[in-house]
């Protein structure tokens, strides 16, 4: 675990995300050969309350609040499901499906997955792989080696400024990892990914709501108010029709 994480990130999926209390803002100075906007993200870490919350709590990352908040408020996760996290890195979310699965208590099971490195977990198998890659589907599936109760994706692709371009990719990561969750969610099953505000592709949300009983959009408070950033909430798998066939 990094030097930020290794206080004991107990409660790390608690209910409670509150702050801690309000920050000074703090000013950071444009140093040299630092781009402005590198400065501006810095300056915007710094003063940012769920940044030093996530530190306070032992937590990966800020991100691990939007999964909180989420779940809060559509109640995703219970205890003994067996959970699958694609672009898990650093493991914010993985803490947070972790802790409210029951996985620290042998009850439930979290699978994390990323292309980048991640510090060991307890009560997380970590897959690096890039889930982009062709077959990948098939490796998870392989690890997971069973059905799952809950797919939940922070995946995003680099953004380029480029308005278009970034909303395409992003549709095609959330794309990525429905077509997983149709095929690995066990009946009843929840899906959570990241879109861009502003609506999803009508054809990604033609398909959410052909598998599933309810679709939400949300933009967690965790969430900065200048992103576009939001996720996309499915709830109800109907389950494939093999389920009721029996056909493999």
């Amino acid at each position: 675990m990094s030097k930020q994480s290794k206080k004991r990130p107990g409660k790390a999926g608690s209910k409670s995300t509150g702050m801690t209390g309000r920050l000074l803002h703090t000013k950071v100075k444009t140093a040299r050969g630092r781009k402005n906007s590198s400065t501006l993200w810095l300056e915007r870490q710094l003063n940012d309350p769920y940044v030093a919350e996530a530190k306070t709590r032992g937590l990966r990352s800020r991100a691990a609040f939007k999964l909180m908040q989420i779940d809060d408020r559509y109640k995703l996760l219970k205890s003994g499901d067996s959970v699958v996290d694609l672009g898990a890195a650093p493991g914010g979310w993985t803490q947070v499906a972790v802790e409210r699965v029951g996985a620290l208590k042998g009850k439930g099971r979290v699978l994390a997955v990323d292309i980048l490195g991640m510090e060991p977990m307890q009560g997380a198998e970590i897959m690096k792989l890039d889930f982009t890659a062709d077959d990948a589907d098939i490796e998870v599936k392989k690890a997971l080696g069973g059905l799952a109760n809950a797919v939940i994706s922070d995946m995003a692709a680099p953004t380029t400024g480029h308005r278009q371009t970034d909303h395409l990719r992003i549709v095609y990561m959330c794309e990525l990892a429905l077509d997983f969750a149709i095929d690995v969610l066990a009946p009843g099953g929840v899906f959570v990914a990241k879109v861009l505000k502003g609506g999803t592709e009508n054809q990604l949300l033609d398909m959410l709501k052909k598998n599933f009983a309810q679709v939400h959009h949300a933009k967690p408070e965790a969430s900065r108010a200048d992103s576009r950033e939001a996720y996309v909430v499915a709830t109800g798998f109907r389950g494939r029709d093999d389920d009721e066939s029996g056909e493999a």
